[in-house]
């Protein structure tokens, strides 16, 4: 992934931050079952899974356990994740990668990028990378910060570019070639808490681990708050806002996108 020339560079040393808390956490947990409901629920049977900028290997690995016959393969710009993702899951194919020149065509039943674009200043080229890469009717699943109104100090600490609106982001997608078929904001009913948080965070200095670092009764409750959230979303509720968008796309047999391969 090219980063943002007008914010602090990523600091890899940040993996070996991640790969201790991502498990216990109630944002990384929530995310993770979303998504594997996506996956099963709003993605065509698949074989082949490619994840870019697959970080620590997270996801990789619930994809792994959900799905143990699928050729995994992970693509992540720093080496320094990569040690930790080839770890959890040993039986994907991992590869450093730059998503902006990213030449992959037609290999992949499905490709996720799971907070990975906000991140890049280029992120049409890397949503037409990322359909380039997809089979006819293969799915594209996505994640990514919403509301530019909610922008932070933890966003700069994050090395984000942007956060998303819906209409952006279906937007993008559609001019990547693809057929939007699902969107829904995520960590909708925290919403009134994480504005609080990032208000308060804006007028103090900025301890940028003080979201991981909170207490164990805190991160339950949390937790809880999302499964609520989950189990209203496979009822067939979509929420309007929320602090994360979750988008699901398909490639046209007939894809723009293809002929270019």
């Amino acid at each position: 992934m090219k980063m943002s020339t007008t914010r602090l560079p990523f600091q890899s040393s940040s993996f070996a931050k991640l790969a201790e808390v991502e498990s216990g956490h109630w944002w990384f947990q929530g995310r993770n079952q979303l998504l594997l409901w996506a996956l099963a629920r709003k993605a065509k049977r698949f074989q082949s899974f490619l994840e870019v900028g697959c970080g620590t290997g997270y996801v990789l690995e619930a994809v792994s356990t959900a799905y143990p016959s699928s050729e995994l393969h992970g693509a992540e710009y720093f080496e320094e994740g990569l040690e930790y993702a080839r770890a959890r899951v040993p039986k994907a194919r991992f590869r450093t990668l730059d998503a902006t020149t990213m030449d992959d065509a037609e290999r992949y039943d499905v490709v996720g990028a799971f907070d990975v674009i906000e991140h890049i200043e280029e992120d049409e080229l890397v949503l037409r990378n990322l359909a380039r890469a997809l089979k006819a009717e293969g799915t594209l699943m996505v994640t990514v910060p919403q509301h530019q109104w909610l922008w932070s100090k933890s966003d700069e600490y994050a090395c984000h570019v942007r956060r998303y609106s819906r209409a952006d982001l279906i937007k993008k997608t559609e001019r990547a070639g693809l057929r939007v078929t699902y969107v829904t904001s995520f960590v909708s009913l925290l919403l009134p808490l994480m504005c609080l948080s990032r208000v308060s965070a804006q007028e103090g200095e900025r301890d940028p681990m003080a979201e991981f670092r909170i207490p164990g009764w805190m991160n339950a409750i949390l937790k809880a708050v999302m499964r609520v959230e989950l189990a209203m979303l496979k009822l067939g509720i979509r929420f309007p806002a929320g602090g994360s968008l979750l988008l699901v796309a398909t490639k046209p047999k007939d894809s723009w996108v293809s002929k270019q391969a």
